[in-house]
């Protein structure tokens, strides 16, 4: 796995260092504690990082803390959100959020996964993301970049992000968890692209079983 990591950011940085994602930006950034990472994690559903990461930071600098997002309103909420797909739920179930997180949880998001899964919107994906970004504990999102270039290099053989995780727990050593779903999703979204993926340049397509099924078939 070391040199899976390696060649994907060797790769990256060889054609164009990669902007970082919307979920590591809000991780460095002096707000990015647990809960802007949940509540950035809800927001990116089907929607770009740029956008992602734009949003979260105006949402932030009006709303500092759970307590004040659970007693926003939703029309002021749906304002400064309604630029990312969705925006009428995602307002609804973020400021749920904050009220389950300020009521429940004393103000501070749970550092359990069985925990964060009791959270309206909160799926096995989200809760990793705030375990991985929020609290920089071992865990493997799996989004649809993740589950690709798993299945493509051979890594896997799965249907679906959840089996893709199953299997990506029982044989990646957990050393190296944290790395993945940042290494995965910026080489998914600059390198292995859904279509038209970028093998010409890629430093690790003598280990890629999508790259030498192709070029069998030639």
């Amino acid at each position: 796995m070391k040199q899976i990591l390696r060649g994907m950011i060797a790769t990256m940085n060889s054609v164009n260092p990669p902007r970082m994602t919307a979920l590591k930006q809000l991780h460095e950034a002096e707000t990015g504690g647990p809960f802007s990472i949940l509540i950035g994690t809800i927001l990116s559903a089907r929607t770009k990082d740029e956008n992602t990461t734009k949003v979260v930071k105006r949402l932030f600098k009006e709303y500092k803390s759970a307590k004040a997002l659970a007693k926003a309103k939703v029309n002021d909420v749906e304002k400064i959100i309604k630029s990312i797909g969705f925006y009428h739920v995602k307002t609804k179930r973020i400021i749920k959020v904050a009220s389950l997180i300020t009521t429940q949880y004393k103000g501070k998001v749970p550092n359990d996964f069985e925990e964060l899964l009791k959270l309206p919107g909160v799926g096995r994906k989200t809760a990793n993301c705030v375990l991985v970004y929020g609290f920089e504990k071992p865990a493997i999102p799996v989004d649809t970049h993740v589950h690709r270039i798993s299945n493509r290099l051979g890594l896997v053989k799965t249907k679906s992000p959840e089996d893709t995780e199953f299997e990506l727990m029982k044989k990646i050593p957990k050393k190296y968890w944290l790395e993945i779903n940042d290494t995965f999703v910026m080489y998914g979204q600059n390198i292995c692209k859904p279509i038209s993926p970028l093998c010409n340049v890629c430093k690790i397509k003598k280990m890629c079983k999508y790259y030498k099924a192709k070029n069998a078939s030639l």
